[in-house]
């Protein structure tokens, strides 16, 4: 697929990030989309700055819907139907996801589960809900989001990551299994892999909403507890920070992770689309993507030791930007 022009692409999470940024640079290559998502202010958005550069006039279609609901998912893809007035797409990206649910001794198993089930399967959900519109075009291709957590369980000593990992782990292996499946009984379908090192987006802030079920981005009971904990587990004295004071630590995070990350979300989204028109479907997304695949590669025994971690913080630190 050497371009986008007339296609439909789907797009879950396109409300922001990676998501939107794929929305964006589609239009402008003359291609449809329809995007879901849980913040329906922040699809207005994304439709808002695709419309404000769409010299095609191509049509965008703002759709709600949580990803771990099979209803919520075949309402949108009725939605997609008569709006587009179509009986296929194209592109399928299964990018919607979140954090959380770190670990399964201590987190609750209620976020734990909702992690699991909007990074795992909202992606197996999609593929069901839309598979058979992807079989009724003449070409067509799945584009499931992963992460380096997909390829190495962790993100920190002091932090559990056992949610999000198993479940970016099924993504990778499921796409992976896709592969023959699709060539043995659907051979103009195709798929890949997306995973990416650390890129500039709202993740942590939208993770919060969705677990606390509020539309704000102050931190609830449960979460200033596991924040305390986080600190405890570092070394850090948080006996004397007030909830303020944690929330005020906490939004600094976010800025400086969107804000300082070595890859922005345009530039990932870039790089997702260029990975799909060379057919690849193993797509590393930035630096940190590269690196860690490589040093997991070369001592898989050693991953989830201190000295590997320590290994990755020093490499990190003279990756250009």
């Amino acid at each position: 697929m050497k371009d986008f022009s007339g296609r439909i692409a789907v797009i879950t999470g396109g409300g922001s990030g990676m998501g939107r940024e794929l929305a964006r640079q589609l239009v402008v290559e003359g291609c449809n989309v329809a995007i879901c998502d849980v913040s329906t202010e922040a699809m207005d958005e994304t439709k808002r700055r695709c419309e404000a550069q769409n010299p095609a006039q191509v049509r965008v279609t703002t759709h709600f819907a949580d990803v771990s609901v099979e209803d919520h998912y075949k309402r949108f893809r009725e939605q997609l139907i008569e709006q587009h007035s179509t009986d296929k797409i194209h592109l399928l990206f299964n990018n919607a996801g979140i954090g959380g649910g770190g670990s399964v001794v201590t987190d609750p198993r209620e976020e734990w589960e909702r992690t699991f089930n909007i990074c795992w399967g909202g992606v197996y959900l999609g593929v069901r809900t839309f598979l058979p519109l992807l079989v009724k075009a003449d070409e067509a291709r799945i584009i499931n989001t992963s992460s380096i957590s997909g390829f190495w369980a962790a993100i920190r000593p002091s932090q559990p990551h056992t949610a999000y990992s198993a479940a970016k782990f099924a993504v990778k292996g499921f796409t992976e299994a896709l592969i023959n499946d699709l060539r043995l009984n659907a051979p103009h379908v195709k798929c890949a892999v997306v995973m990416p090192g650390h890129v500039g987006t709202a993740v942590n802030a939208n993770t919060r909403k969705v677990l606390s079920g509020a539309d704000c981005d102050q931190l609830s009971a449960d979460q200033l507890a596991k924040m305390r904990l986080t600190l405890a587990r570092t070394g850090v004295d948080h006996d004397a920070m007030s909830d303020q004071d944690i929330q005020r630590m906490m939004d600094d995070q976010d800025r400086a992770f969107q804000d300082n990350a070595p890859l922005t979300a345009a530039a990932a989204a870039k790089i997702i689309l260029d990975g799909v028109k060379s057919d690849r479907w193993r797509i590393l997304v930035g630096h940190h993507a590269h690196i860690i695949d490589e040093l997991v590669r070369r001592a898989p025994e050693q991953a989830y030791t201190q000295e590997f971690y320590d290994n990755w913080i020093a490499t990190r630190a003279i990756i250009p930007k």
